[in-house]
């Protein structure tokens, strides 16, 4: 019985997958029987201009869509689902003499500046800045300004955050060796936007040269566009967690064959197209695992036993997948009770309304979880939770369409009123590979807070959900919050490729590359995060 319990995981993971995608089509019209609708031209008179050539790249790689088209404004991609990509080339700036923000170099300005004028552009809530090579840093500082929709109100310059790179595909991945990945900053989230202004200064190295301008530093990277998202508004959106009775149904039966593959990996957790996994009690999640495990007092205590039986590898049931089981208790050899926290209420993906036609349609496992890596958005703070979902639906396009990722690069979400929404795709109990923290994203998994943390708090409720979060899933793999665990790092400017890395079981982007994420201010709270994970789990 035990071992026919054992299956039971397996077999909706691989099962599922396969029918939901061939049930898709006659339950319904697939969403891209869903049309936007069209967008009003830009009033601009600069000819299309050809997409960088990763962008050449990507699309010999991945069939071209209806979703891609050229317009003046630049190349614009735009979905059956709705959401779009504005791709504005940036050329040579000269600062105005009376422009005392960016400092004047020696160099020329096709090298040290560039950047895009005022002007008028279609919708979008989210930028980013994209070049050809993604193994060249943009050495500088980038500022945008944008005009809220509809008005004559210009904001402030804001700046960009440009260390990026540290959050992607390990070095020698397909991910990272696709050819379709660029250079990228972070996000920015902006609000509902129709104007834009940008500009890109390289960094001086601060030497004087003999007319007493600063030397500049690196050149700027080549192949410098302005990405603007806009991230649609989901036709079958309902209203915001926790806001509205049946949240965590389905949207009927509208699924794409993609849509159904991405929920069906959650089958066991989840009904088909689900907007949300319910959580579950701490009674309910331990019950479960012992049962899944299907093991007994006298099987846990036979472990103990010279000759005793090996942990045995996880299967899946309501929780979800699992490691290796928890040791017995040596005092009594009764251990049967598993050390995890009780599994929260997470929003899935069709819950904030992914494009499953953007990513790649295959799943990307590793081994198991070890460590949880947790990173802020660096998108700013500047949303509401209720706009949660388009955030994520913008950072998901981001990564996907300008950044050139698979999917989305992290594994959770988190927003500021603590609400849980299920990141890259292939189910959220089960160890998917992400691309979050560069040189560790084997065995471990990216957790991302939505905004900026390096002066400001991050709200209790975050730090709450990340403790929760960490609890349950941690606990599916017998992981400790409070502990420590071995990764081999696959190359970073930290540790070599290949050394053994002694780390915190709950670790902050920075334990693991030389970055500033995920801010000073969140990760002074990682050690709250630990004791309240672990207390969850009953250690």
């Amino acid at each position: 019985m035990s071992r026919i319990r054992g299956m039971r995981g397996y077999l909706a993971s691989s099962i599922a997958v396969t029918c939901a995608a061939a049930l898709a089509f006659p339950l319904a019209l697939s969403t891209d029987a869903v049309a936007a609708p069209p967008a009003a031209e830009s009033p601009t008179s600069e000819r299309a201009t050809p997409d960088r050539p990763a962008s050449e790249r990507a699309a010999r790689a991945r069939p071209q869509t209806p979703s891609t088209s050229k317009t003046s404004a630049g190349t614009v991609t735009s979905g059956a689902i709705p959401g779009s990509t504005q791709s504005l080339p940036l050329a040579p700036l000269t600062p105005p003499s009376s422009d005392r923000t960016l400092p004047p170099t020696s160099a020329p300005a096709s090298a040290t500046t560039q950047g895009l004028p005022r002007r008028d552009v279609r919708h979008f809530s989210l930028v980013g800045v994209v070049w050809d090579n993604p193994d060249t840093e943009l050495q500088g500082r980038v500022q945008v300004r944008t005009r809220a929709s509809g008005t004559a109100k210009w904001s402030v310059w804001q700046d960009v955050d440009t260390h990026n790179h540290e959050h992607a595909a390990d070095p020698d991945t397909a991910e990272r060796t696709s050819g379709r990945v660029r250079g990228s900053t972070a996000p920015l989230w902006v609000g509902d936007s129709d104007g834009v202004e940008v500009r890109v200064q390289a960094e001086a190295d601060g030497r004087p040269s003999t007319d007493g301008r600063a030397v500049a530093g690196d050149p700027l990277p080549t192949g410098l566009h302005i990405e603007l998202i806009d991230p649609g508004v989901d036709p079958a959106a309902e209203p915001p967690p926790g806001q509205a009775a049946g949240v965590d149904t389905p949207r009927g039966n509208v699924l794409s064959p993609e849509a159904a593959a991405s929920s069906a990996v959650n089958a066991d957790l989840a009904p088909l197209g689900a907007t949300a996994i319910p959580a579950l009690s701490q009674k309910q999640t331990e019950a479960d695992l012992v049962a899944t495990r299907g093991e007994t007092a006298e099987a846990a205590s036979a472990k103990d036993k010279p000759g005793g039986a090996k942990d045995k590898p996880g299967t899946t049931g309501k929780t979800g997948t699992i490691g290796t089981a928890d040791e017995a208790d040596p005092a009594t050899g009764q251990r049967v009770k598993p050390y995890i926290g009780a599994r929260p209420r997470i929003v899935t993906r069709r819950g904030w309304g992914a494009d499953e036609t953007l990513r790649e349609r295959n799943f990307s496992y590793t081994k198991t979880v070890k460590a949880a890596f947790v990173h802020h958005t660096a998108s700013g703070n500047n949303y509401r939770c209720a706009q949660a979902p388009s955030v994520i639906r913008s950072i998901y396009r981001y990564h996907v369409k300008s950044s050139g990722w698979r999917d989305i690069g992290y594994n959770f979400l988190i927003d500021k009123c603590g609400n849980i929404y299920e990141g890259r795709a292939g189910g959220v109990a089960k160890p998917v590979m992400g691309a979050h923290t560069l040189g560790f994203n084997t065995n471990s998994m990216g957790i991302a807070v939505l905004g900026s943390f390096g002066t400001s708090n991050p709200p209790a409720a975050a730090v709450k959900a990340i403790s929760k979060l960490t609890a349950w899933k941690l606990g599916l793999f017998g992981a400790n919050p409070k502990g420590k665990t071995y990764l081999k790092s696959g190359g970073g400017n930290l540790y070599r490729k290949g050394k053994n890395v002694r780390l915190n079981v709950i670790s902050g982007h920075r334990d693991g590359f030389a970055t500033e994420c995920p801010g000073g201010r969140l990760y002074a709270k990682l050690g709250t995060a630990r004791a309240t994970s672990a207390r969850y789990q009953g250690r």
